[in-house]
């Protein structure tokens, strides 16, 4: 989730090859809710992952994320 305008999400997603689209929340509701943003007039939000089951309940939260390890972490937790 983002809160990025949908064409530079698109745009960012094409260039890195995903084969998915990115979810906008260019409103901010969802990152106020889930505590990614401070404000409804934050510049950006936190990079927060939150894993959430078929059921809609959160599994897991992973509030410190280092881009770099973090997939592999992620996909680590998550097996």
């Amino acid at each position: 989730m983002s809160t990025d305008p949908v064409e530079d999400n698109a745009r960012f997603a094409e260039e890195q090859g995903f084969e998915y689209p990115l979810l906008c929340d260019t409103e901010r509701q969802i990152c106020m809710a889930y505590g990614a943003c401070d404000s409804l007039d934050a510049k950006a939000a936190s990079r927060i992952t939150y894993v959430i089951g078929p059921d809609g309940d959160v599994l897991q939260a992973h509030e410190t994320v280092n881009t770099r390890e973090h997939p592999e972490s992620l996909l680590a937790a998550l097996n």
